[in-house]
């Protein structure tokens, strides 16, 4: 069922872009650098699902942002000269998720990670997994010492299989808690944060809600469609308090995951605002053959506020340098003591 969902989710997308292809008579840019330019502004123009709110959130006029740019090209201009003029443009948009990908470069806005703690270090982290941690599919796992159960799962990529899942929750069921490290996950597949999501409830949840592009406008955009998380059938599901651990390099379908987690009853999230990234992706080619991805279908929580942009946490917490310094993890230490506390 959850993977019917994804497909219907992947088939709504593809046919309102048809539509809106349909709709829509453009004049196919030459390939030029104002070609090129003037195609990418377009894409973005037309295509985006944030200019309006990022206009409302720190002024962003895409606009002014044309005419801005447009003044920087020479006819005679070469590619990488061209391809750093885009990339700066579209960094205007300070979205992570967005990228200008040609054949010799791939661009990305990075400060909205860059500029934050990175809240993990991997030679600190493999402490607490130990050397008898075990593997499965791509989850890492093990007991800590005041017994609770600690979940590394590094890449929405990796593949989890439903048995998978119950052999680790039912090798963890003799933990008073469990912790689930998603930090520096950078995301892969949304039908797996849907697998894992589903085993931390008992009933159906109502996690967001999403829409999708119908026309050039702004704000041309479907009715938001709810989206549920139900609970695995016939499968082993986690009854005790959990704790989702979090940073800025957790994005795309790991914010989608820590979106539906945040709605599960026994669940409190911990450590930084995740990067955001929850929409599906869409992506479209310029007349030269450079290509530029973005998110496509604007996601949201129970509340309609934006998910796109990132989670906060249910408890704010960085590592600390006097905890580095020690060979402790802060974020891990405090979801510990949340967990025993929430066994109290």
């Amino acid at each position: 069922m959850r993977e019917l969902r994804f497909i219907r989710h992947l088939l709504i997308l593809l046919a309102l872009t048809l539509t809106f292809h349909a709709c829509i008579t453009e004049e196919i840019s030459e390939n030029t650098p104002k070609g090129n330019f003037q195609a990418l502004w377009e894409i973005i123009d037309t295509k985006y699902c944030f200019l309006d709110y990022k206009q409302d959130e720190y002024g962003l006029d895409w606009k002014q942002v044309y005419q801005t740019y447009s003044n920087r090209l020479t006819d005679d201009m070469g590619s990488k000269a061209l391809f750093q003029i885009l990339s700066e443009m579209l960094k205007e948009l300070r979205d992570g998720h967005v990228n200008l990908v040609a054949y010799h470069e791939t661009s990305q806005y990075r400060e909205w990670y860059d500029n934050y703690p990175t809240n993990f270090v991997d030679t600190i982290q493999r402490i607490y997994l130990g050397k008898d941690y075990v593997t499965a599919a791509g989850i890492k796992y093990s007991i800590l010492e005041d017994n609770i159960g600690y979940i590394y799962y590094g890449s929405f990529s990796s593949g989890i299989g439903e048995r998978n899942l119950d052999e680790i929750l039912n090798e963890l069921s003799i933990c008073d808690g469990l912790i689930i490290d998603v930090r520096n996950n950078g995301g892969g597949l949304l039908s797996l944060s849907d697998r894992l999501a589903s085993r931390f409830t008992n009933e159906k949840v109502l996690t967001g809600y999403m829409s999708y592009k119908t026309g050039p406008g702004h704000n041309d955009f479907s009715q938001p469609e709810p989206i549920y998380v139900e609970p695995a059938t016939n499968r082993v599901r986690w009854q005790k308090a959990v704790a989702v651990l979090t940073n800025r390099r957790s994005y795309s379908s790991t914010n989608d995951f820590v979106g539906k987690m945040k709605q599960m009853p026994k669940s409190i999230i911990v450590g930084d605002k995740t990067g955001g990234g929850s929409g599906l992706p869409f992506s479209s080619e310029l007349p030269n053959g450079w290509s530029v991805r973005f998110s496509a279908s604007p996601m949201y929580d129970p509340d309609m506020n934006h998910l796109e942009f990132g989670i906060n946490p249910d408890i704010k917490i960085d590592m600390t340098l006097e905890d580095m310094q020690k060979g402790k993890d802060t974020i891990i230490e405090a979801a510990r003591e949340i967990l025993k506390a929430k066994k109290e």
